[in-house]
């Protein structure tokens, strides 16, 4: 991992100082410590230390103690079942198979917080009380050693657009929404960055191992809808890039900025991502640039659902074919990976639900052999780390979840 190898640099260099310190605290005392005083120092000269100059010099501590796993599997777990009675039979889920993490929701899909922040936190007039001890929540998975991950929906978020409309996109004076009702803040505002972040900093003071931000993009077919709303480019006004241009360095520079910003707290940072923008330069409409996203970030999930793709890779029905359609996704990604100086983990979003939206008959149902045909896939294609997706967190029972081993 990419602040692993920091963190490592770190040490090496808070060793050396303590190492050299003392003796030129006392080298005055006499020649003999004087003498001792050069030579160390000689030698220190001749030492080089490939650090950032950005590396914090401590970091964090939050008290809970997570070891990263062999490979993540994890799944997702909304703020209901984190907080609530579908919490046991999860952890039950991840004790009995080989399952290893959970990516639990922080700020979900609407803009709330899924827990009760500390009171005066400006975040209290947009919690709810899901997960009503967040901390005792993750001493139970600190205990059984199930790796937490916090997921921060960023950009879709009605609750701040329409609190602040400033910060989002308007028409006609009202806060656009899309055909689901819901609403985006802008990307281009470096004041939503800041909230979010603040958000990722609370997680990890919670104990949090890893931020995965969702929903870093601008709204789907914003391309098409760019020139009827009205919104504020900030820093971005001024710029000779075009639309899309703006868009991808403003999705971009938002992961950087954020990826900066967490350094001290020992954490790693991913981002979702949609699939298919690493078959392409760039998306042109929501921002996203594979690459540079990936350059930005320790773990790139992007989601490839064989039910969200049409007949891109020349499969007619991706949905009723997972294997063959992670097999070809997978192939193109690590294209596009490989050509990264320091690449990050890959780790995949993948498919545990029906998608009755496609049929106009009986839906294909997703059972134990879709679901172990999408991680034979990956693994076969040197992908070993996943993430199931089930919005009801209800998954499939019987699954081997390391089935090429």
């Amino acid at each position: 991992m990419k602040t692993t190898q920091l963190r490592q640099k770190l040490i090496i260099l808070i060793f050396a100082g303590f190492l050299l310190a003392p003796v030129s605290l006392f080298a005055e005392d006499s020649e003999e410590m004087l003498s001792a005083s050069l030579h160390t120092q000689k030698r220190s000269a001749d030492l080089s230390l490939d650090v950032p100059s950005s590396l914090p010099l401590f970091t964090y501590q939050s008290g809970l103690n997570f070891e990263y796993p062999d490979a993540v599997r994890g799944i997702y777990v909304t703020g209901n079942s984190a907080g609530g009675s579908r919490f046991e039979k999860l952890v039950n889920l991840i004790e009995t198979t080989e399952l290893n993490s959970m990516v639990i929701d922080v700020k979900e899909d609407h803009g709330n917080l899924t827990f009760k922040p500390e009171e005066g936190s400006e975040f209290e007039d947009i919690s709810k009380n899901f997960i009503s001890d967040p901390r005792a929540m993750l001493e139970v998975l600190e205990e059984k050693q199930i790796y937490p991950i916090a997921r921060i929906v960023v950009f879709k978020d009605s609750v701040l657009a329409k609190k602040r409309p400033d910060l989002s996109f308007t028409k006609n004076g009202e806060v656009w929404v899309n055909g689901k009702g819901e609403a985006f803040v802008s990307p281009f505002q470096k004041e939503v960055w800041e909230y979010n972040v603040k958000i990722a900093k609370m997680a990890a003071e919670l104990g949090f191992k890893e931020i995965q931000f969702d929903y870093v993009r601008f709204p789907e077919g914003f391309e098409k809808r760019d020139k009827e709303l009205t919104y504020d480019l900030g820093d971005y006004k001024d710029s000779e890039m075009n639309g899309v241009k703006k868009r991808v360095e403003a999705v971009t520079d938002f992961v950087a900025y954020a990826r900066e910003e967490l350094a001290y707290y020992d954490v790693d940072v991913s981002v979702d991502i949609f699939g298919y923008s690493a078959t392409i330069k760039e998306a042109p409409g929501i921002g996203q640039n594979f690459s540079r996203i990936s350059d930005n970030v320790d773990v790139i999930s992007s989601m490839i659902y064989p039910s969200h793709w049409t007949s891109y890779f020349g499969i007619t029905n991706p949905d009723e074919e997972p294997y063959r359609l992670v097999t070809e996704y997978a192939k193109v990604e690590n294209e596009v990976l490989g050509q990264l100086e320091d690449p990050p983990v890959s780790r995949p979003w993948i498919q545990d639900f029906e998608a009755p939206w496609l049929y106009s008959g009986p839906t294909f149902q997703y059972g134990k052999a879709e679901v172990e045909a999408q991680i034979r896939a990956l693994n076969e294609n040197g992908i070993d780390e996943f993430l199931l997706w089930n919005a009801g967190n209800s998954y499939t029972e019987g699954v081997d979840y390391t089935p090429i081993n």
